[in-house]
Formats: C-alpha cells, sequence, structure tokens
C-alpha cells in the first residue's frame, strides 16, 4: 500500500504538469490530430517533468501490483486526484471550497478502511485466454479514441476519458500476468504488448481530454474505466481476496475511495489561471 500511494502521489503531481502543458499546446495551434497534440505537448518542460514522475509513479505501481490486490491498487490510483487538488491548491494557488476538502478526506478515509482490509494478491495466474483479451482491449481503446476524437462536447469527454481509464487498467492486469522479465520470453508474452499498446494508447486519449471538452466529464470516465474492470478482473480470474471476514469493509473503502474521487474530478483540468487586476489609470 505504501507503493501504491507513493505511485498515486507521482501520478497526482504529474496531472498538474501535464495539464498545464497540454493546454498550452492546444492553444499553439497548428492541427494534425491527437497524435501531433502529443508531440507539441511532450516538448514542453511540465510534460517532460510529467512524463519522468509517471515513470516512478509505474515502478511504484508494479510494485504494489505484485504485493497487494489490484482492487487496492486501483483505489490509490483513482485516489490520484486527492493529490492533484492539495498540489493545485498549493503550487497553481487554486482555492479549495469547504466541500473539495472533504472529498479528499473522504478519498484518505476510504483508502485507510481499504488497507485493514485488503489481503495478499492473488495466486491465480488467469485463463490462458486472458493476455489476449487484454490486446484486444487495448486495440478497441485505440479505436475508442478514432471515434471518440470526432465527436464534440459530453459525449466526446466521456469516451476519451472512459477509454483512457480502460488503457490504463489493462496495464494494470497486464503487470499481474508477466511471468518472466528473461528476453525470450518476454518477446513471446501477450501481456507485455498489451502492456505496451494499452499504456500509450491511454497516454494519447488523455493529453486529448485534458485538452479538449469537459475534463471533469473525462476525468469520471477514466476514474471509472480503471476501477471497476480491473478489480473485477482479480477477484473473478487471479485469486484477489480480502482478509477474512473483512470483504464488507473492503468493499465499502473501495466505493468511498472512489466516489471521493469522483467529487474531485475537476482537478484532472489545469486549473484556468486567474485574472490579473487592470491597472489603475494614472491621473
Amino acid at each position: 500500500m505504501v507503493c501504491a500511494l507513493g505511485a498515486a502521489v507521482c501520478f497526482g503531481t504529474a496531472t498538474v504538469l501535464q495539464a498545464v502543458a497540454a493546454r498550452a499546446a492546444g492553444e499553439q495551434g497548428g492541427g494534425g490530430g491527437e497524435a501531433a497534440l502529443l508531440l507539441r505537448a511532450v516538448r514542453q518542460w511540465r510534460y517532460a517533468a510529467g512524463l519522468a514522475l509517471d515513470g516512478l509513479g509505474f515502478v511504484f505501481q508494479i510494485l504494489a501490483l505484485r504485493s497487494v490486490p489490484i482492487y487496492a491498487v486501483g483505489a490509490a490510483l483513482a485516489a490520484s486526484l486527492a493529490v492533484t487538488a492539495v498540489v493545485a491548491a498549493r503550487l497553481l494557488r487554486v482555492r479549495l471550497s469547504g466541500a473539495e476538502w472533504a472529498a479528499v478526506g473522504v478519498v484518505c478515509a476510504g483508502l485507510a478502511l481499504l488497507g485493514l482490509a485488503s489481503g495478499a494478491e492473488g495466486d491465480r495466474g488467469g485463463p490462458a485466454w486472458l493476455p489476449y483479451a487484454l490486446l484486444a482491449t487495448a486495440a478497441v481503446v485505440l479505436l475508442l479514441g478514432a471515434v471518440g476524437g470526432r465527436l464534440t462536447g459530453r459525449p466526446r469527454a466521456l469516451l476519451l476519458g472512459l477509454g483512457a481509464g480502460c488503457g490504463f487498467g489493462v496495464v494494470e492486469v497486464a503487470v499481474r500476468l508477466v511471468n518472466s522479465l528473461a528476453p525470450s520470453a518476454l518477446l513471446t508474452d501477450p501481456s507485455l504488448y498489451a502492456l505496451l499498446l494499452g499504456g500509450g494508447a491511454a497516454f494519447l486519449l488523455l493529453t486529448s481530454a485534458l485538452q479538449r471538452g469537459s475534463v471533469t466529464t473525462a476525468t469520471a470516465g477514466m476514474v471509472l474505466g480503471e476501477t471497476l474492470g480491473p478489480a473485477a478482473v482479480g477477484v473473478l480470474w487471479l485469486g484477489d481476496h480480502t482478509r477474512a471476514g473483512l470483504g464488507p469493509l473492503a468493499v465499502l473503502g473501495f466505493a468511498v475511495a472512489v466516489a471521493g474521487a469522483l467529487a474531485l474530478g475537476r482537478f484532472g483540468e489545469a486549473p484556468e489561471p486567474a485574472a490579473q487586476p487592470e491597472a489603475e489609470p494614472v491621473r
């Protein structure tokens, strides 16, 4: 859980940096679609710093997924929005309302309940078809990005956010399915290709969602996509479980943490710069 929370801190801080860079890239114009937008964003130091934090967070995520159930890691990653809210309040001078501070507290309470109830990671490798299903899901995420890019308004934001969440969910499950780090085994492991394709597609869709449309809606879709599906896969096929007799507490903690994250969905978006007051005319 310490590693999962470390990943949440890294991802939450990276979101602030990447959102600012994505918006600036969009303001530069130039067209070219989602891939061109991503290339323009990557050239900015804030996005590069965010990617470095994402890399560190991914290392923490791998360590966590190798020790605790997917549902616990997924809830912790969704709670990165609480980190984003606090970082935005500190670094970007964003004022959090009392309700938003309460939502941060709700997230922390849900994670505390989940930490108390979580058991060890499952000991099953899953059915033989699961890696190929992940690979197919990653391909569908790319198709969602192509379709979502042609929509407008809330449907576009929801589709892109949900697609990004599913891509990150593919990464969560694929990490558990990689059994050997030997190069010969990795090159023939469909889980690795699902991880790379799902992660790349998720970053592409998330960058677009951060720059266009209702990012609150997109973030809600992302949170749902990266928590519910992977948690179900872990419980149904990978043997994830809770401590004896604490199943209801784990369900409550998961629901509370995700609900708090959804309440903080607006912090998936770069805060608007504060308007500068007009100078008084010289008399």
